[in-house]
């Protein structure tokens, strides 16, 4: 039951995400003058759930292996090693994130 359920889930999913890469090629064909089959969209659709399932498993290991539960943000930045412009990117979100937490942390204890 719960197999089916998993399943069930994971085709809505696909099929969300199928929907949402046909919208947005569907806008950029309008804009270029273009046009895209329902079979590249299709095959897009796929590449990309087969890059979120890798991305998901390669997560859920790095977090394993620091014997977490939870993936973090050093999980992410770990992934995105490779890609140094990636990397710089999501550093500094994460950085600002940091810097703006500790803002209000100490806006908080100034009050109190």
């Amino acid at each position: 039951m719960a197999d089916q359920i998993d399943e069930e889930a994971r085709e809505r999913l696909k099929a969300a995400l199928w929907f949402s890469i046909g919208k947005i090629v569907d806008e950029e064909s309008i804009k270029r003058n273009r046009n895209a089959t329902p079979q590249f969209i299709g095959a897009l659709a796929d590449l990309v759930w087969s890059q979120i399932e890798n991305v998901a498993i390669d997560l859920e290991s790095f977090s394993r292996h620091a014997n977490r539960t939870t993936v973090t943000t050093a999980d992410v930045l770990l992934l995105a090693r490779r890609n140094q412009d990636l990397h710089s990117i999501i550093k500094d979100i994460v950085d600002k994130e940091k810097a703006r937490k500790l803002r209000n942390k100490a806006k908080g204890k100034g009050k109190a």
